[in-house]
């Protein structure tokens, strides 16, 4: 489910598609904490979880609201590439 934030989330102001890809994902969460791209785990600890959330709303103007099964899931990149393209949109 998405809420735009503000306008230009219905104007389709986002760099590459509704929802981030893995590339992506491991950019964000490298970011946390100045890590290089190589340095990211596959596994998601939960501040790193939070990190993300926050940097996705962000960076794609949408507001993500996951319910206790999407959180539960979202243990490894891959995991969240696929609980964020259900919450805010394929890619």
């Amino acid at each position: 489910m998405r809420t735009p934030d503000h306008p230009a989330a219905d104007r389709g102001a986002r760099a590459s598609g509704p929802a981030p890809g893995r590339d992506e994902i491991v950019a964000m969460l490298a970011g946390l904490d100045g890590r290089s791209v190589r340095d990211v785990s596959e596994s998601i600890e939960s501040m790193e979880l939070a990190w993300l959330l926050h940097q996705v709303e962000q960076r794609y103007g949408v507001r993500v609201e996951l319910d206790e099964d999407q959180y539960g899931r979202m243990t490894t990149i891959d995991d969240a590439v696929d609980v964020l393209r259900e919450a805010i949109g394929a890619a």
